[in-house]
């Protein structure tokens, strides 16, 4: 079976562990992929590469139990990208810095992909959204977005980018799958760019984190 186990604060996590025995492993959302990390008992060689979690495994044996942080989000995003069909463009901008973003620059840095990042902490990205110049959008080629901007209350809103500034030649990839067109993506596409939802991400991160589970390679 797979459920669902909502928390309002990481803290309550020990809490989930002890109350739910039966749990064999976990996936964690924004906005816990990376206040999970303390909870851990280890990381795989992704999680630790990445800094951030979206997969658990957790292992029992009488009252000892471990708890193990991996990172499928870099495969299924991965996947994504291998499956665009064409060379990747030199640079591209990465909007957010948080879990799924260290996921994404991951998977784009495997791949020989130079990346700047978006935020609206100055101290934790390259650019803010309001120091984005329309020669910044000009020379990346790709964008994505990997902020919830766009989901749930907020679907009617997009980042703030400079949008006139998107050609034909770019590719915009929103993580977000519901709904299955942002207006982030609408706009690209209103400029002629190539545009991907997270859908795919979704499910190949989904496979991944099976395999995980049951320690198939």
């Amino acid at each position: 079976m797979y459920q669902l186990f909502p928390i309002t604060t990481i803290d309550q996590f020990p809490f989930l562990i002890e109350k739910e025995k039966h749990l064999v492993g976990l996936n964690v959302t924004h906005p816990y992929k990376e206040s999970i990390l303390p909870y851990l008992h280890r990381l795989t060689k992704e999680a630790q590469s990445i800094g951030a979690v979206n997969t658990i495994g957790i292992k029992r044996e009488g009252d000892h139990i471990e708890m193990i942080g991996h990172n499928t989000d870099c495969e299924g995003f991965g996947i994504l990208l291998d499956q665009l069909g064409k060379p990747l463009p030199e640079r591209a901008l990465v909007l957010g810095t948080g879990g799924a973003a260290k996921a994404v620059v991951h998977a784009l840095h495997q791949r020989g992909v130079k990346v700047a990042q978006v935020s609206r902490d100055a101290q934790r990205g390259d650019y803010t959204y309001e120091s984005l110049s329309p020669s910044v959008i000009e020379n990346h080629l790709m964008i994505v977005n990997a902020t919830p901007v766009g989901m749930g209350v907020e679907s009617q809103s997009c980042v703030p980018l400079p949008y006139s500034s998107i050609s034909r030649q770019h590719i915009l990839i929103d993580l977000i799958y519901n709904p299955e067109v942002t207006v982030f993506l609408q706009k690209g596409a209103k400029q002629g760019a190539k545009t991907y939802n997270g859908k795919t991400m979704l499910m190949e991160q989904a496979e991944a984190s099976w395999r995980f589970w049951q320690d198939i390679p």
